[in-house]
């Protein structure tokens, strides 16, 4: 039976090939021994996440080199889902050679991203997305048992949904890096309050300390605040920026970015290098800037990501500021390059 025939084709359509393979044929499910680990002279660390009462859990088996914290060995037992699967088997090989700093910025955005076919389409949908931050939450987890601290150490830790085991700093992150703006959405990409939904709204069955709907009010107060922060800053006029010596406008420009776009860009794995200024004839000054990273394969490098820097530059530095990104040219294989003929000798 093919499988338009058991399930909708739209909704086939929305899982990637890659996550279709992984799903069926893990690369890095199983699990390391400590007799493994000691002969790759690693440590080895066990950790567990997960909601055993909806099914999804993950067991991740990190060797990692003790002399440079990098991680040499990665296998996954799921229990769930297939894109559990998935996500767990995308996270093992995100994390191989990642030293414990780089592990902590693979959230769920990076594991989503990796199991794309194409940049411009979403590898699950949004109600599946709950698996990569699960994802994200167990390699914290390992990480913490790695350095021998609690996971509070790096995040607030405190569980806002008993069921499936969301904790309230992986809500407000999740709504940050998604720019989430309905409960919906929280539940989509977290699970929380997908079961009993005593965490959705005051008024169940026991009160509770945190609602979803509460942290999404306050997260979008703090990011709305942060936002009109920005705007009332006021940027240099274009009288004085465009007075600036050339060094003086790079270094402007990248403090700026520093203070801005950049920790958001980073938090993501990914950053942004200033190349030129250029002032053109119409009063533009015009920005080129070279994507490192993870932003050189986003989707929305050109789009999204885009705008937000050049809003930012604009605000801060100078108004007139356009931004346009340079990507590398793939280089050409030499042994493929066309012999120019010969020119013939004169007669």
């Amino acid at each position: 039976m093919g499988k338009h025939d058991k399930v909708g084709g739209k909704l086939w359509e929305q899982y990637s090939n890659k996550v279709s393979t992984r799903m069926n044929n893990p690369t890095f499910r199983g699990e390391i021994t400590d007799e493994e680990a000691e002969q790759a002279g690693c440590k080895l660390v066990v950790a567990d996440f997960g909601a055993e009462a909806c099914g999804d859990m993950v067991r991740l088996f990190m060797a990692i080199d003790p002399k440079t914290d990098r991680v040499k060995l990665a296998k996954f037992k799921s229990f769930g889902c297939g894109t559990a699967i998935a996500s767990s088997d995308i996270m093992c090989e995100l994390c191989i050679g990642k030293d414990m700093d780089e592990v902590l910025k693979i959230n769920n955005l990076v594991v989503e991203a990796a199991l794309r076919d194409t940049p411009d389409k979403p590898a699950v949908p949004p109600q599946k997305m709950h698996c990569s931050v699960m994802a994200h939450d167990v390699l914290k987890k390992a990480v913490a048992e790695y350095r021998g601290v609690d996971v509070d150490s790096l995040e607030d830790s405190q569980i806002v949904c008993q069921c499936a085991r969301v904790t309230l700093g992986t809500i407000k992150e999740v709504i940050r890096l998604n720019n989430l703006t309905t409960v919906e959405q929280i539940t989509q990409y977290t699970k929380a309050g997908a079961f009993c939904k005593s965490c959705l709204h005051p008024g169940g069955h026991e009160a509770k300390k945190y609602y979803l709907c509460d942290i999404l009010r306050d997260t979008r107060a703090e990011i709305d605040a942060e936002a009109k922060a920005k705007a009332f800053k006021p940027a240099a006029s274009a009288s004085t920026f465009k007075k600036m010596t050339l060094i003086r406008k790079l270094n402007t420009i990248d403090d700026a970015l520093s203070r801005t776009v950049r920790p958001r860009l980073q938090r993501d794995g990914g950053d942004c290098e200033v190349l030129e200024v250029k002032e053109l004839p119409d009063g533009t000054s015009l920005v080129s800037i070279q994507y490192t990273g993870a932003c050189v394969d986003c989707a929305s490098a050109r789009t999204m990501t885009l705008a937000i820097i050049e809003e930012a530059l604009q605000n801060e530095v100078d108004a007139s500021i356009k931004v346009e990104p340079v990507f590398a040219e793939p280089e050409e294989d030499p042994q493929f390059e066309e012999e120019e003929a010969p020119v013939p000798a004169d007669q």
